[in-house]
């Protein structure tokens, strides 16, 4: 290799930077700041730019990410091998929220077509959704839910389509036990997900604990809330039980149906961001790019829920100085603090987060991959703070806490009230979610490239190409209003491709 080769070092601050060239670099590549590699470096790895002591501070985004185990030699791979984590901020001296003028000014003329529900929350999509009591009644549901797209969807146009919400809770379980209001009040707030359009169908089994009763939005009754129960003495025979369903559903079906498209303020968005199959890339460039589109949603007026508890422990004292008031930011820590204790409960501690796609794509551990995923939430005041399950109650940037794992992210997002979802990945997924738009966006155009058919925008252009988060961001803001509005449908959509909800459930099993 001749000549010098770019890396991209995240802060001035930083004694690491990050190999951009696809392949990585070998022993003797010389990059542009006069550093000569002494091993192999993967794409997307960290190389040393200064000789690092054992016990010295390796510095990514300006903060310490770990603790050198042995003494690391200018031009020396970084990764987590050699690195320890250093420990994480102390709950009980986070900063304080400070006051701050909002970083954009307020967009006005922002709008999108959407279902609008008559409790003022507004549909992205128009779906008929059949929820579960209990996972007895699962196998039903999914043939149900064939009969319906097969036999009844045709007749009903205006219905985009037909949704199980099946679970593995509700009998066999703890149903009084303390933490059992987590997955309780979330199967309660999906039914009122806004693009189910108020119309709830609960189907039971009949002998279970959760009854699907508490399963009903408060105050609900007439037609568009119905529960029917497998074991009632009326069905004999499972087509019975079947065509009780079809019937029910025909009524929902019918009301759905009437429901039209029309123009909602930006400020009627509820955007729920997430990442996962995270990269070295995520900090950089697609967690930047949607951190400024969720501003831009905030300065229009709108909602944006960010999470992932695991991912925000080690950058909380970066988020506490955002908070709205001391409420929000004590709300904040005692979120932390709620899953130091459950992690512990379990026998492991967050360094349990990082995948090992994590760390073949650079990331060298939880404290660097916090720092690069809390991006996601732009720069806004945070006025809220959801616990697990929770419905969002005010408009702007809210944390909504929920674990890491993508599918368990979503359901509590959706339990939020959710109506796009967008979605980050430096290695790459499928993830998809049936009930709610999901756009994925690439943090490396070589991914963006490879899976050119499942994602919906690539953000390495900002590491590779010249692009400017700023610009990225408000394309993604534009494709986020185009695509509430129906008249563009992400990649997993077209392919049909969608992964099933998974309930959140710290409470025991009996």
């Amino acid at each position: 290799m001749t000549g010098t080769v770019p890396t991209l070092k995240t802060h001035p601050d930083d004694n690491v930077s990050i190999v951009l060239t696809e392949g990585g670099l070998k022993v003797g590549a010389e990059l542009d700041d006069g550093t000569t590699l002494v091993d192999n470096v993967p794409f997307g790895h960290k190389v040393a730019l200064a000789d690092i002591p054992e016990g010295g501070s390796v510095l990514r985004y300006g903060t310490v990410i770990g603790i050198a185990r042995a003494p690391l030699a200018r031009g020396a791979w970084v990764n987590e091998h050699r690195i320890h984590l250093p420990e994480p901020p102390s709950l009980d001296a986070l900063p304080p929220p400070v006051a701050a003028s909002p970083i954009l000014p307020a967009l006005d003329g922002y709008s999108f077509d959407g279902y609008r529900n008559a409790d003022g929350s507004v549909g992205t999509k128009n779906l008929l959704a059949i929820t579960t009591s209990v996972q007895c009644v699962a196998g039903v549901v999914d043939h149900v839910v064939r009969r319906i797209r097969e036999e009844l969807l045709p007749r009903y146009p205006n219905v985009d389509g037909v949704v199980g919400l099946n679970h593995s809770y509700g009998c066999g379980v703890a149903i009084a036990a303390p933490d059992a209001k987590v997955p309780i009040r979330t199967l309660q707030n999906l039914a009122r997900n806004p693009n189910f359009g108020g119309e709830v169908m609960v189907i039971g089994l009949g002998c279970e604990k959760l009854r699907p009763e508490r399963l009903l939005p408060e105050g609900a009754a007439g037609d568009d809330a119905t529960t029917l129960f497998l074991q009632d003495l009326q069905f004999t025979g499972f087509a019975a039980m079947v065509d009780g369903i079809l019937r029910q559903a025909e009524g929902h079906l019918e009301r759905l149906d009437r429901r039209r498209r029309e123009p909602c303020p930006a400020s009627d968005l509820v955007v729920g961001v997430q990442c996962g199959g995270s990269d070295a890339f995520s900090g950089l460039t697609a967690n930047p790019v949607v951190g400024y589109a969720a501003d831009l949603i905030v300065a229009a007026g709108g909602t944006v829920l960010f999470s992932e508890v695991t991912e925000v422990r080690d950058a909380v004292h970066l988020l506490t100085p955002r908070a709205a008031d001391e409420a929000v930011a004590a709300a904040l820590a005692r979120e932390m603090a709620w899953y130091d204790a459950y992690l512990g409960r379990g026998g492991a501690d967050r360094s349990a987060n990082t995948t090992p796609g994590n760390k073949a794509g650079g990331l060298s551990g939880i404290v660097e991959k916090a720092l690069g995923s809390v991006i996601k939430s732009g720069t806004s005041r945070i006025v809220d703070v959801l616990g697990p399950g929770e419905r969002v109650r005010r408009k702007g940037l809210n944390f909504a806490a929920t674990p890491a794992g993508d599918f368990v992210c979503g359901t509590l997002q959706l339990a939020a009230g959710m109506n796009v979802h967008v979605f980050t990945t430096g290695r790459g997924t499928p993830y998809n979610l049936a009930e709610c738009p999901t756009l994925k966006v690439a943090t490396n155009s070589a991914l963006a490239g490879r899976w050119h058919d499942l994602m919906d925008l690539d953000a390495g252009r900002v590491a590779t190409a010249g692009a400017t988060i700023e610009d990225c961001g408000r394309e993604l803001f534009h494709l986020i209003l185009e695509t509430a509005s129906g008249r563009r449908q992400t990649a997993a959509d077209r392919l049909g491709i969608f992964n099933d909800l998974t309930l959140f459930n710290p409470a025991p099993v009996t």
